[in-house]
């Protein structure tokens, strides 16, 4: 693979110039003000699956910085691979802390998130409209899935994961619209995805919060 390679996915890329996504790279900022946000929300010292959600949640802002600058088939991966590692990590602190589950069988729940992906992915790919989009999509459908299998146990909790899926929702809409609108709307709607995903991911990190602070098991 030509890790060098130049990617051109997003509408305001125009070149391949360093500033050639200003806006998409920016915005990027959102991530890093959000995790600063969850970090004094938190508190020193306390919830270090928290703590440690806050530290992946600024490194997808840089990470998707340096794709959104360089744009090249290494700087996807520095974009991609954080965000794969916070759902990965909300998944084993959400089967730790809200089902109660013990370290190996939350590990182990938590792994099955691959084959759930490697299922559903396709299937949302046959929807055209999607486009790359398809990739994420699986993600909203599992917490609306946690949110409705947790609204007896902790019903605070589901309601925050219903927040939470429907705001992604919202957001890989459009991450969507970016290439379809880009005719009529040159500046492209990717950077709101940057926005919406930072307050949504933010978010969820405070629905942890919550539980946490407030037991409802």
């Amino acid at each position: 693979m030509n890790w060098a390679q130049q990617v051109d996915a997003y509408c305001e890329r125009v070149d391949a110039t360093f500033w050639a996504e200003p806006v998409n790279a920016l915005t990027n900022a959102a991530f890093v003000i959000a995790a600063l946000i969850m970090w004094r929300r938190i508190g020193a010292g306390k919830l270090p699956l928290a703590r440690a959600l806050t530290g992946v949640l600024a490194v997808i802002g840089v990470g998707s910085f340096l794709f959104h600058t360089y744009a090249t088939a290494w700087s996807s991966m520095a974009d991609v691979l954080p965000i794969l590692g916070f759902i990965l990590l909300y998944l084993y602190t959400a089967n730790r802390h809200f089902w109660n589950l013990a370290t190996w069988p939350a590990l182990g729940l938590t792994a099955l998130f691959i084959p759930f992906a490697a299922a559903t992915v396709p299937l949302f790919a046959r929807l055209p409209w999607l486009g790359s989009s398809a990739s994420y999509a699986p993600v909203p459908l599992l917490i609306a899935i946690y949110a409705v299998l947790l609204r007896r146990r902790a019903p605070g909790t589901a309601r925050g994961l219903a927040i939470g899926a429907a705001l992604l929702i919202v957001s890989l809409t459009f991450r969507t619209l970016d290439m379809p609108l880009c005719a009529a709307w040159p500046l492209g709607t990717h950077f709101m995805w940057h926005i919406l995903n930072a307050a949504m991911l933010g978010w969820m990190i405070e629905v942890y919060r919550r539980h946490r602070a407030v037991p409802q098991a």
